[in-house]
């Protein structure tokens, strides 16, 4: 018995002894296929559970929560988080979320302080629940965190505003910040955001924010960034540059919270990983729009510069937007532009649930990829990147 079929035999032990997966008493649904949990008819292949229990999994964009209601009932300090919400982490196998968010305010004095409390707080959270959470603050901590049954957090921002002198990078840093995106989707001191009407590029303090990111360690992240401060970024930093949440431009044409193929390119000779999102408008212009269309993306960027450069940044947390609370739903939609193209839905059925890692690999191995690229896209490349970028 090979050390793989042991393991992935481990996991269904410990789902017969009430780690929340199905015991391996009721396994064959189809020969070699399994269900795993217990609140899900789903079924997995062997060589599907076997890969998500062998591969460090990270999620570049995965927030822990985006339901209003569940974060009013864990408390900032997550004191409220009860069994059956950790249960939902560890089911879903991802072992690092990327948990940064778009931090601002009216000025950048505001955005200092406001980043300081959204820093403060995951701090706080993983100081006050270390039974759950860890902090990712090295590559080290990256290859600890997998199989620990912890949960790590990989703090960064997704906006850059709260740096209001290169200075500010050193003292974020200090605090734990791992990922800084230059903008969000509006113009700042830095650069330009994908919405902006004018496509302008990096300005000379961005420049020097830049460096002073690669000098401490400090990732750059363009996911939100318009096409000229992308291609900017990527052409001054000395470090490799980040699209932690993006798609691909050419199978959604138009969208401008997708990636040119020349941007991609350019990506890639930094020596930088893109991570695929499965928001519904980002993925395809129009419906039907399904799991299909979002591993297409993962095929184009893999033809296009190598399976080296690819990973995946969700941009949901565990159950997606379209679980929000109806009236908070309608608020996010009304807060961006009209170019950002909501419909109905925001997610895409089948990448919506807690186990959605499971069926990005199950997808995967469809499309032909061998377990090597399956384990660098579930998290191998970010953490070879982030390894490199980090180790200063």
């Amino acid at each position: 018995m090979t050390p793989s079929r042991r393991r992935f035999l481990g996991i269904v032990a410990r789902g017969a002894a009430g780690a929340g997966l199905a015991p391996l008493a009721a396994p064959f649904v189809n020969v070699g296929r399994y269900r795993l949990f217990a609140a899900s008819q789903a079924t997995y292949s062997a060589r599907c559970v076997e890969l998500m229990e062998e591969s460090l999994v990270i999620d570049m964009l995965g927030l822990l929560s985006l339901n209003s209601e569940t974060q009013a009932r864990w408390g900032p300090d997550l004191a409220g988080l009860a069994d059956e919400d950790l249960q939902h982490f560890r089911d879903s196998r991802i072992d690092v979320f990327h948990i940064a968010s778009g931090v601002g305010g009216r000025s950048t004095e505001d955005a200092y302080r406001n980043v300081l409390s959204f820093v403060g707080q995951y701090n706080g959270i993983v100081a006050n629940r270390p039974d759950v959470f860890v902090r990712i603050d090295s590559a080290a901590d990256l290859d600890r965190v997998h199989g620990s049954d912890r949960v790590g957090i990989l703090v960064g921002l997704q906006n850059s505003e709260h740096f209001r002198t290169p200075d500010d990078v050193d003292t974020f840093h200090a605090l734990g910040q791992r990922v800084s995106q230059l903008t969000y989707n509006a113009r700042n001191r830095i650069g330009n955001g994908s919405t902006e009407r004018v496509d302008g590029g990096l300005s000379d303090f961005g420049l020097a924010i830049v460096e002073r990111m690669n000098t401490v360690g400090m990732a750059v992240d363009v996911s939100h960034s318009g096409d000229r401060t992308t291609v900017d970024a990527c052409a001054v930093s000395r470090a490799p540059v980040l699209f932690t949440h993006s798609n691909c431009r050419a199978l959604n044409p138009g969208h401008p919270r997708c990636k040119t193929d020349d941007a991609i390119r350019r990506m890639a000779e930094t020596g930088g990983v893109m991570g695929i999102t499965g928001v519904r408008n980002f993925v395809a212009p129009a419906e039907p729009t399904t799991i299909e269309h979002y591993l297409d993306h993962f095929d184009h960027v893999r033809d296009l510069v190598g399976i080296e450069h690819l990973g995946i940044g969700s941009d949901i947390d565990l159950f997606g937007y379209d679980a929000m609370p109806a009236e908070q739903y309608r608020a996010l939609k009304a807060n961006y532009k009209g170019s950002y193209a909501f419909r109905d839905k925001i997610d895409i059925e089948g990448i919506d649930h807690p186990q959605r890692m499971f069926d990005v690999t199950e997808g995967l191995i469809r499309r032909g990829y061998t377990d090597e690229h399956v384990r660098a896209v579930l998290g191998g490349n970010f953490r070879r990147v982030l390894g490199e970028i980090w180790d200063v």
